[in-house]
C-alpha cells in the first residue's frame, strides 16, 4: 500500500510539472489546505486554483516521501519564476485517488 499511494503522490508532482492535471488522481469531493488558497474543496475547485500556477511551475523536485497507511508525507521543491519554493505536503490517498491534501510553504516569494 505504501508503494502504490506514493506513486499517486508522485503523479500528481509528475502532473504538475508537465502542466497537465489529468495526471492528477484526484477525488471528486477531494478537501485540500494551503497557505495561498486557505481550506476548499472538490476537484474541480483545486484543479482551478492548481492552473494558475501551472505557467510559473519550471521543475519539480521530491526531495522524500514517508508513508504510513492513507498518509503520504512529501518535502518536493517547485522551481518556479518565483525562485524554488520549499513545500511539505501531507496527502491522504484512499482507493488510488488523493482525498485529503494539506500544504505548507511560505508564500512570501509569489507575492514579491
Amino acid at each position: 500500500m505504501k508503494e502504490e499511494n506514493i506513486r499517486i503522490v508522485e503523479d500528481y508532482l509528475r502532473a504538475l510539472k508537465e502542466s497537465d492535471l489529468a495526471g492528477a488522481h484526484l477525488a471528486d469531493d477531494v478537501i485540500f489546505e494551503n497557505p495561498m488558497v486557505g481550506k476548499g474543496k472538490g476537484a474541480e475547485s483545486l484543479r482551478g486554483f492548481l492552473s494558475g500556477f501551472l505557467p510559473a511551475i519550471k521543475d519539480v523536485r521530491v526531495r522524500n516521501h514517508v508513508a504510513e497507511g492513507e498518509w503520504v508525507a512529501t518535502r518536493w521543491e517547485a522551481d518556479t519564476v518565483f525562485g524554488v519554493i520549499k513545500i511539505a505536503d501531507f496527502f491522504r490517498v484512499r482507493e488510488g485517488e488523493i482525498v485529503e491534501a494539506y500544504g505548507y510553504f511560505d508564500p512570501r516569494p509569489i507575492f514579491g
